[in-house]
């Protein structure tokens, strides 16, 4: 069954507890600037562009757009971008309909693109990473965080196993509890995450944040000494597989092969 891009475009309206929690929203940029920052330092942040391929509602860019030199959001959801457009919109922080599959940007034009949680959301994962890479300036980075599909929670729906299900299923798992016909995310395992970014270098920030929440302002996620804290530390030392997300930064070659 094709994705259906009807519910891409109204993701705002079916998941509108999450988009507009300005708190909830706002706490991931300060982790999200945070991490870039301890990648590329205070001073270069400041003098860099990024584009969010997921900008939905726009809060998190706004957050971003007051350490960035210029922040641009795209996404297909109209309804999220008129918010964004009309709230947050500045001189340094602008706001489009775009498809992330079809990046209308030039080649090698942003220093840092940020993918968060939306390969599952697209028809064509490949397609997004091979435009991301082709609008990433030779070594600039994409802030990429994804969820794993044998995660035993599902993020969107806050269902158990519901990512794991046959197809058929997981309909039927969503429609019983009243969220719709159709289970429209598609997760792949952590073998099916390397092979979808195998064109770049990884810089892995999942056990950094995990290990050191406080310094990544990660701490409303996991509490630092908490046994939620010391279980994570172990899958990712032993298990990373398994690990219900990762937090990777994809750098682009200096030069291409």
């Amino acid at each position: 069954m094709k994705m259906n891009r009807g519910y891409q475009k109204n993701f705002s309206s079916v998941h509108a507890n999450n988009v507009y929690n300005t708190e909830g929203r706002e706490r991931k940029a300060i982790t999200t600037l945070s991490v870039l920052k301890n990648y590329f330092g205070d001073d270069e942040v400041g003098l860099m562009s990024l584009l969010d391929v997921g900008a939905s509602t726009g809060i998190i860019d706004n957050f971003l757009s007051h350490s960035f030199a210029k922040v641009t959001g795209i996404d297909i959801d109209t309804r999220a971008i008129d918010h964004a457009v009309k709230n947050y919109a500045s001189e340094n922080l602008n706001f489009q309909i775009g498809d992330a599959m079809s990046l209308d940007f030039p080649e090698n034009f942003f220093d840092v693109v940020l993918c968060s949680h939306v390969y599952e959301h697209v028809p064509d994962a490949v397609q997004m990473m091979d435009q991301i890479y082709r609008v990433l300036k030779p070594g600039g980075v994409c802030d990429f965080s994804a969820g794993n599909r044998l995660a035993g929670m599902e993020p969107h729906y806050n269902l158990s196993f519901l990512s794991v299900m046959p197809r058929p299923f997981a309909h039927l798992y969503l429609w019983l509890l009243g969220w719709g016909k159709y289970y429209d995310e598609k997760h792949l395992t952590y073998w099916g995450l390397k092979s979808l970014v195998s064109r770049f270098e990884i810089v892995d920030y999942t056990g950094k944040v995990i290990d050191e929440p406080e310094n990544f302002y990660a701490a409303y996620m996991i509490e630092p000494g908490s046994r939620k804290q010391k279980l994570a530390h172990l899958i990712v030392k032993r298990l990373y597989w398994l690990c219900p997300g990762y937090l990777w930064l994809l750098k682009k070659p200096e030069k291409e092969d």
